[in-house]
């Protein structure tokens, strides 16, 4: 019976070890939805976008940078190149999500310079 229950024990501590291990994986630091929030458009400044200079505590404590919004997204999802400077915190400006975001906020861009276009007709 004690060999039983010790078989029991140390299959399920090795897979919680291992699902620890694919969580890692499937949820990498830079898409923390933290991260994610910390990019940063403003419809009043259509030609930049904002994102952290450090790590963000929250979204009301956070400092962030003005940058072109060519350089969000710039890599269009590929492996940065070595050596590499970001312009963010944790490369917040090249992940999966900013580019994402950045193909929404051209679409709102275009759709917002069509309607200004139908109103001057």
């Amino acid at each position: 019976m004690k060999s039983f229950i010790f078989l029991v024990f140390a299959t399920t501590t090795a897979l919680l070890y291992h699902a620890k291990d694919i969580s890692a994986d499937l949820n990498p630091p830079n898409n923390d939805p933290m991260m994610q929030k910390s990019i940063i458009y403003d419809k009043k400044t259509p030609d930049v976008f904002y994102c952290p200079l450090a790590k963000p505590e929250g979204l009301d404590e956070m400092i962030v940078k003005a940058r072109p919004l060519s350089k969000l997204c710039e890599h269009n999802g590929n492996p940065l190149p070595k050596g590499y400077k970001s312009d963010c915190y944790n490369d917040a400006d090249e992940t999966e999500y900013a580019c994402k975001e950045k193909k929404r906020i051209l679409v709102s861009i275009e759709h917002a310079q069509t309607e200004s276009h139908f109103d001057e007709l």
